[in-house]
């Protein structure tokens, strides 16, 4: 278990704020594609949940109920979707805890495809979606384990 979690929500923040998200300077390739990977999936999350607002807001003008359910599930996703930047932020600096939680985000992913894919084919984008969205987090996840990353965040552990 890593032993470098938050103890306040200023831990929780990326140092330097959201400035130096562009930065990978120092990070092994594997961390590099793996955080592209997860910083990617969290902007393009944040930016479908936006349009999902939208979409929830529409539907309202014919089935309120539906769009109260959407809307929930709308905000759901943008939460995660930010909190998955801010994780990357802080793996990218080497936190344990952040590697370990985007590990348990890529878990979450695999429940999520296995459910889509017993509720139906056609719902919420089809199966192929919820699948290809675990792959995606899957490979980012491995490459945040491979052995050159191990090293890296042991270094990192040990400036600290």
């Amino acid at each position: 278990m890593p032993t470098d979690g938050p103890r306040n929500f200023n831990d929780v923040l990326p140092n330097g704020g959201f400035a130096g998200m562009f930065n990978v300077a120092g990070l092994p390739t594997e961390l590099k594609v793996s955080y592209w990977i997860w910083l990617i999936g969290g902007i393009l999350g944040v930016l479908g949940s936006i349009f999902g607002f939208f979409g929830s807001l529409l539907l309202f003008t014919v089935a309120p109920a539906a769009a109260m359910v959407v809307l929930l599930l709308v905000l759901v996703s943008l939460a995660i979707a930010a909190a998955q930047i801010v994780l990357v932020l802080r793996m990218k600096e080497g936190k344990e805890w952040a590697r370990l939680a985007l590990t348990i985000v890529a878990g979450v992913s695999l429940v999520l495809a296995v459910i889509g894919g017993s509720v139906g084919g056609s719902v919420g984008g089809g199966i192929g979606n919820n699948w290809l969205g675990f792959l995606i987090s899957a490979a980012a996840t491995v490459l945040m384990w491979v052995p050159n990353s191990q090293a890296w965040f042991a270094a990192v552990k040990g400036r600290a």
